[in-house]
Parts: C-alpha cells; sequence; structure tokens
C-alpha cells in the first residue's frame, strides 16, 4: 500500500500562486501515475492534472494554460504549481498515485481563492 502526504495548500488571493507537493511512501515497486483531482463543496471530484512516469501529462481544460504538475521519480514525488488562480479553483485538492492498477489517494488539502 501507498501512503500520500499532500502539503502546500492555503488561502491565497485571485490571481496568486501555490505549489502543491504530494510524497508517496509505503510500498513502492513502481509507480505508474500519479496525479492531482479536487472537489468542491456540492461537485464531483474532479481530474485537475496527471503524468506518467515517463513524463506525459494530461490536464483538465479549465486549467490549461495556468497549472503545471511535475514529478520527481526518485523521491515518489509530485508536485502542482498553479498560477493565476482563480475563485473557481477553491476545492479539496487530492493527490493520486496507481501502482499495478491499484489506485491510492491522500487525505486531501485545503485549496481556497478568494476574490
Amino acid at each position: 500500500q501507498v501512503q500520500l502526504v499532500e502539503s502546500g495548500g492555503g488561502l491565497v488571493q485571485s490571481g496568486g500562486s501555490l505549489r502543491l507537493s504530494c510524497a508517496a511512501s509505503g510500498t513502492i515497486s513502481r509507480l505508474n501515475t500519479m496525479g492531482w483531482y479536487r472537489q468542491a463543496p456540492g461537485k464531483q471530484r474532479e481530474l485537475v492534472a496527471k503524468i506518467t512516469s515517463a513524463g506525459s501529462t494530461n490536464y483538465v481544460d479549465s486549467v490549461k494554460g495556468r497549472i503545471t504538475i511535475t514529478r520527481d521519480n526518485a523521491k515518489n514525488n509530485v508536485y502542482l504549481q498553479m498560477n493565476s488562480l482563480k475563485p473557481e479553483d477553491t476545492a479539496v485538492y487530492y493527490c493520486n498515485a496507481v501502482q499495478r492498477l491499484i489506485n491510492d489517494w491522500g487525505q486531501g488539502i485545503q485549496v481556497t481563492v478568494s476574490s
């Protein structure tokens, strides 16, 4: 099982930036896709961005050009650099990792963007 711990969330004004980090630990042989999801109040959890072990990325349309996902395979970490934040980015952000077809999730971290 993989444990995921997120950090870097908080309160920021509209137009500001935040960088989320996620550290994976536990029984790790090879993490395949790592990613970030978010869930706003009253809404379903949605994919924000994901990245494969080879570095291929995928983003939801609403964040393209503002948010960048990267990973450090040696440290089993994944990062989310968020710029030009908007109030609609407010949500709990969850780190996700896939290993051998098993999904693991972090506890989630709050990101609040004030207008």
